[in-house]
């Protein structure tokens, strides 16, 4: 058997806040809080069509050690819905990059959560081109 990689199934977040993590991936991801298992510690699961994309586990402080605590450099996402994505950003004051991949048909959009977590959303390169991006 051949082994095939599907879609991202989710992203574990360690954050010390919270709350205005969820709230940030609420308003500019469109998420929502759903279903998540009854642990021991703080934390919230992120939904998106049905299926939790962002696992956030509440900590009591930033991490001390970097080399010890080490912290993702980005994780993406598919998507449609480019022109929502950008208004509802800009709207937000989020500061967002946006970056054709070279030799794919994709364009990303660079975006960076509370934490400063690099994420970077994914759209089919037609979504630019009937927006006129560049």
């Amino acid at each position: 058997m051949t082994l095939t990689i599907g879609r991202l199934e989710h992203v574990n977040v360690r954050t010390a806040k919270l709350d205005a993590m969820i709230a940030w991936y609420k308003r500019i991801l469109n998420m929502d809080t759903g279903p998540r298992p009854d642990f021991d510690f703080p934390g919230a699961w992120l939904y998106a069509d049905g299926s939790p994309f962002i696992h956030l586990v509440g900590v009591a402080s930033e991490p001390s050690d970097p080399q010890k605590d080490l912290k993702v450099e980005h994780f993406a996402f598919s998507a449609r819905g480019l022109e929502a994505l950008l208004a509802r950003a800009e709207a937000e004051g989020e500061k967002t990059g946006l970056r054709r991949v070279p030799g794919f048909p994709i364009v990303q959009v660079n975006l960076w959560d509370p934490d400063g977590n690099h994420l970077h959303i994914d759209f089919d390169v037609a979504e630019a081109d009937a927006l006129g991006l560049e």
